[in-house]
């Protein structure tokens, strides 16, 4: 009875943990997904819905520079939680200082490229003669500030590896009200348009990096910056864990690209804007499978340096009831408040396009009650660095799964098979998604099932 009592405590303090990492973690992916969402809806009202479809359409060099910061601060978050697992907190210092040169250097690289090629980036993004000069004043913008997108992503994702979940939801909230209150300023009063939404969404990151910076720096943190060395090796060893967060982030912008392209042939510029309200929601709903997803991550890390995978196990089937429980909430919010969503973006002026983006919405959130389990499964691989399985899952369903069934169902239905192509690829990628977890997954060291049943 005592032993069971004991069971019983050590599964509530477990639960508890769970929280304390899930719940900064959603907020945090909630209030960052807000960044684009905020200039959407500013840029709509103060320029108009072209001007929206031009942010969207640049979408996928955002997504970029995201998965830019992911492919390393993923991989080095699961490391850093490894070795202070295992105790060791001289290689943990080490990796989290390599990370941050390194995505320092990064930026730099991507800058230079980016100013570069803004016109070709534009254009091969899918800019038309209507969206051009909005793509560019955008692009040019974002890309100065790129590299307090990575670093700042990048620390708050590592702060929470460090200990502190609860300020990595503090830091990104400064940030997203500070660019709630420059959109206002710069779009709706200052009348900049599409530049003002950029500087707007820049300027807060550059808070963000400022605020996450502060915390290692007065060394509050378990963390500290230490000196270190390149070691290709353990780059090697981190990007192999962060490429499928790294690919998620990345398909999404690929997607998001052949989606535009696609649309632009069936339907029209009106259709990108439809599109773009669906990726708003989409992001909204993504972003918060993947801040679950983030919660279990560190935890996961950390009880597998330990070699407890019983307790492993334990934090993937919470995670699992958490997605299912968002996952039907997230359907059910935008099956009934469709309209009411789509007039946040575009208001009720224009009713053909209204009532068009509201059943395209309704089809589209059908995906809904799947992606979260996909994300899920791949990022608990990641954790445990399994990142062949991870890898597999992510590169499935976010990109060759529904580019292969886009390709299909547009040819066989044209504008219909736009809307249920995410929900087709999302079917395709949970079952493969099953068959590894029931079927192909081996503990790395020891080469053995681990039981989810």
């Amino acid at each position: 009875m005592n032993e069971a009592i004991k069971d019983e405590q050590d599964d509530q303090n477990l639960r508890q943990k769970f929280l304390k990492y899930l719940l900064p973690s959603v907020a945090a992916m909630w209030v960052f997904s807000l960044y684009t969402i905020v200039d959407g809806i500013f840029v709509s009202h103060g320029v108009g819905p072209i001007a929206m479809a031009a942010v969207n359409i640049s979408m996928p060099f955002i997504n970029f520079i995201f998965a830019a910061s992911l492919l390393f601060s993923t991989g080095a978050s699961t490391i850093i939680a490894i070795y202070l697992g295992q105790g060791d907190m001289d290689r943990a210092n080490k990796t989290f200082t390599m990370t941050i040169a390194t995505t320092i250097i990064l930026s730099f690289t991507i800058m230079i490229f980016g100013i570069l090629n803004l016109e070709r980036i534009a254009l091969f993004l899918g800019a038309t003669e209507a969206t051009l000069e909005h793509v560019i004043d955008y692009l040019r913008i974002i890309i100065i500030f790129n590299g307090f997108f990575i670093v700042s992503y990048s620390l708050e994702v590592i702060v929470k590896t460090d200990g502190f979940p609860q300020l990595s939801i503090a830091g990104v909230s400064i940030s997203a009200l500070m660019n709630i209150v420059l959109d206002y300023i710069f779009v709706m009063k200052l009348n900049l348009g599409v530049p003002g939404a950029a500087y707007a969404t820049g300027i807060a990151q550059v808070a963000s990096c400022i605020f996450f910076l502060a915390h290692f720096i007065r060394k509050n943190s378990n963390l500290n910056f230490s000196r270190f060395k390149f070691r290709a090796s353990t780059l090697s060893r981190m990007m192999s864990i962060g490429f499928p967060d790294c690919i998620t982030e990345l398909s999404a912008g690929i997607v998001i690209f052949l989606f535009n392209q696609k649309i632009l042939k069936y339907v029209g510029e009106n259709g990108v804007v439809t599109y773009s309200i669906i990726s708003y929601v989409n992001t909204l709903v993504l972003t918060t499978m993947v801040g679950i997803t983030q919660g279990m991550q560190p935890l996961s890390s950390f009880y597998y340096g330990m070699e407890d995978d019983e307790t492993v196990t334990k934090l993937f089937k919470m995670s699992l009831k958490t997605i299912t429980a968002v996952s039907i909430v997230s359907f059910i919010i935008v099956i009934v408040f469709a309209p009411s969503i789509v007039k946040i973006f575009i208001g009720g002026k224009n009713g053909e396009l209204l009532n068009y983006s509201v059943k395209a919405l309704r089809i589209f959130a059908i995906s809904f009650l799947l992606v979260g389990y996909n994300v899920n499964i791949s990022g608990f691989f990641a954790s445990i660095e399994e990142p062949v399985h991870a890898t597999v899952i992510s590169l499935g369903r976010g990109l060759v799964i529904i580019a292969a069934t886009l390709f299909i169902l547009t040819t066989l239905f044209g504008a219909k098979g736009i809307w249920i192509s995410t929900v087709v690829s999302e079917s395709i990628c949970f079952a493969i998604s099953l068959f590894i977890l029931n079927k192909s997954y081996t503990r790395s060291r020891e080469h053995k099932p681990l039981s989810i049943g």
